[in-house]
């Protein structure tokens, strides 16, 4: 069976996105994208809301057209397309680029999907994540911590009603600066 991993870029002082909801600050050149790519290329399916879902559909599925993108780019652009992508939202009715959309987060359809995807599922949605953590569905958190404090923005995780003790079982430090916590969450 696959796992559920929460893959989040954070500033050092804990925040997924500035007080304008810019995410300018990323550090991502060719060395993490590749990265990225042999990561995600494996997994079974991503899991997004719809949020973040649109942001990805504005920009990938086209990207490798632009003959001024990175090979990891482009390469990204290919494996994103391709990946079956599952969007958690209310309001959408539809949607392109071999994606469902589900309505609600239900604990036993989550592990049925886990249980029947050829990989593990990537979770990439803070908001999402909450939900899913609240309900005890993630495996691992995937941190990449960006050389930045922003003093403001959306913090990564938000208040919880219980404690969730996490196991670091690697790291990395890319040339940018960029640091990979991989923790698993304890049991």
């Amino acid at each position: 069976m696959g796992k559920i991993i929460h893959i989040a870029a954070v500033s050092l002082d804990g925040f997924f996105e500035g007080p304008d909801r810019e995410i300018d600050w990323h550090l991502v050149d060719d060395e993490l994208h590749q990265h990225f790519n042999d990561k995600l290329s494996r997994m079974g399916a991503f899991l997004a809301g719809r949020r973040t879902h649109a942001l990805m559909a504005e920009f990938w599925p086209t990207a490798d057209r632009d003959p001024a993108i990175s090979g990891p780019m482009a390469e990204f652009a290919r494996i994103w397309r391709e990946m079956p992508k599952i969007v958690y939202s209310r309001t959408w009715e539809s949607t392109d680029w071999n994606t469902t959309i589900l309505r609600e987060v239900v604990a036993d359809e989550v592990l049925a999907l886990k249980a029947s995807t050829g990989g593990d599922l990537s979770l990439g949605s803070a908001d999402l994540a909450s939900t899913f953590r609240r309900l005890g569905l993630i495996d691992e958190h995937h941190l990449y911590v960006n050389p930045v404090l922003l003093g403001r923005g959306r913090p990564l995780f938000g208040p919880a009603d219980d404690r969730t003790d996490l196991d670091l079982i690697d790291s990395r430090t890319f040339g940018n600066g960029v640091v990979l916590l991989r923790y698993r969450v304890g049991s």
